[in-house]
């Protein structure tokens, strides 16, 4: 039986431009950053240090080399935040491509892209 989700495998053309997106621009803390034997490199991310499910940065390109038959595009994944507006605000202040604040029947939500255009989305903790 599963009992939490641990980690998300994000496949990215550029580990490092992908990872200073999620520090500097989400906040999210690398907590490692490993090259095995064989060259595959990946670089863990965490919103908190707390935080059950981490973000696995891998490099698209030698992950097709090594398992063609994986699904490399990325997840649909939704981010909750404390303070939405402070959050949106943040990123729109940085830069950030980000959609406009929705409410989804007393629901606000928004997307946000990364240097990929890659886009994700965050709701409001409520």
């Amino acid at each position: 039986m599963i009992t939490k989700l641990a980690e998300v495998m994000l496949y990215v053309e550029d580990q490092d431009l992908a990872a200073r997106f999620w520090t500097e621009m989400a906040g999210f803390q690398i907590i490692a950053d490993e090259t095995m034997e064989n060259g595959m490199r990946w670089i863990q991310l965490s919103a908190s240090p707390h935080a059950e499910t981490s973000i696995i940065l891998h490099n698209k390109k030698h992950i097709a080399e090594m398992s063609p038959e994986l699904n490399l595009g990325t997840p649909s994944l939704m981010f909750f935040t404390e303070n939405l507006e402070e959050f949106h605000r943040s990123l729109s202040g940085k830069g950030v491509k980000a959609g406009e604040i929705m409410d989804m029947g007393g629901i606000k939500v928004f997307n946000f892209a990364d240097y990929e255009e890659n886009y994700f989305a965050v709701m409001e903790n409520q």
